[in-house]
């Protein structure tokens, strides 16, 4: 629908994972050098965690498009069997024939897929076992796992697993029962959220891959797209699409922060506040935390607890901070105006202690 409105050939912010879209920060390309490693290597188990929509799933695409010509790949996508279940989907991967009795035989089952590994290795083939949403196995089913790596020669594990999953899966890993399988994983990895530079790289890529010519989001966009988004590509694909849909649906060219918060806002329906008022906020908070620090140290020293006096004490602590607040906000608008010093208060008349009368009140 926008994407003649904005020159694109395409729908750059798709959540599907399609390899040509993959951005290649430091950490995306650490995680594909460490599967391929992982593949090269022998034996033992190669791990890869993120957080849900870090793009794992989109970085093992790239692995198979990547994949090194001597190696046969298993994919198993969904891990949530029994383990013969499991290893039956291992077997059709790899096109290995079994028969209806072996299919309901653990043992036969591994029989027939020990005898395609040592035909792959006598073959110079490397095969690898590529398990994603590992986290969604059971302890049984990982455990059978483990056992698959006993397939051996004297020199060599004829099967390389590796597991991608979400962070859970290290928790899963470190249960008791399974300390076997968690020492011989031999190489760990965890996938973390976009920087925000690499938050504006992200975006700005997807937008040239799917054929911009020009910045569609302003650098003020682009902040807010990683503020909502905390740096989690899916998030910012699908806030990101939802944007340009609403730039198209107002006819506006260019995609403010406005436009950006307002298309999070119909997305996961609430509010999303400018930054500024977050930072007034934390002012807010930090002047009660320091009228509640004023408050005790005079305690402590046995001084005066009159409450406007410990509440002055603490604004003139919080004013710096206060107003570095107020000057940044200034400064990402374009002003360069300072609020004026709140005036002393005048000193409170001094009793006449000569006459013996008692002091008589302001009121």
């Amino acid at each position: 629908m926008y994407t003649s409105y904005f020159g694109l050939g395409e729908k750059p912010f798709s959540i599907t994972p399609d390899p040509r879209y993959l951005y290649m920060s430091g950490r995306h390309a650490e995680a594909l050098a460490h599967l391929l490693y992982g593949i090269n290597e022998s034996g033992g188990f190669v791990q890869l965690t993120g957080e849900v929509g870090t793009g794992k799933t989109t970085v093992v695409r790239t692995l198979l498009s990547r994949m090194p010509a001597h190696a046969d790949v298993a994919l198993i996508l969904n891990p949530r069997v029994t383990p013969t279940e499991f290893l039956q989907s291992i077997c059709e991967e790899l096109g290995v024939p079994i028969s209806d009795a072996e299919r309901r035989s653990l043992k036969r089952l591994v029989d027939a897929l020990n005898r395609r590994l040592l035909s792959a290795h006598a073959a110079g083939r490397r095969v690898v076992l590529i398990v994603d949403e590992a986290q969604n196995l059971s302890p049984e089913v990982l455990e059978h796992v483990r056992l698959l790596t006993n397939l051996e020669t004297p020199t060599q594990k004829l099967l390389q697993i590796l597991l991608i999953g979400q962070p859970e899966l290290r928790t899963l890993l470190d249960l008791p029962e399974l300390r076997q399988l968690a020492q011989r994983v031999t190489g760990r990895y965890h996938l973390e959220p976009l920087t925000g530079a690499e938050t504006r790289h992200y975006v700005r890529h997807r937008m040239r891959v799917a054929g911009a010519t020009s910045e569609i989001f302003t650098a003020g966009a682009l902040r807010e797209v990683h503020r909502i988004s905390g740096g989690i590509p899916r998030v910012i694909n699908v806030c990101c699409d939802r944007a340009l849909l609403g730039a198209y649906a107002s006819e506006a060219r260019k995609l403010n922060a406005r436009l950006v918060r307002r298309a999070a806002g119909e997305v996961y329906g609430r509010r999303f506040a400018p930054a500024w008022l977050g930072w007034i906020a934390a002012a807010v908070a930090a002047l009660g935390v320091a009228t509640a620090l004023v408050g005790g140290w005079q305690a402590w020293r046995g001084g005066p607890r009159d409450p406007a006096r410990t509440a002055g004490d603490a604004a003139r602590a919080i004013g710096p901070i206060a107003r570095g607040s107020v000057e940044s906000r200034g400064r990402m608008r374009g002003e360069s105006r300072s609020a004026p010093p709140a005036p002393a208060p005048a000193p409170a008349p001094a009793p006449d202690l000569t006459s013996g009368a008692p002091p008589r009140s302001t009121d």
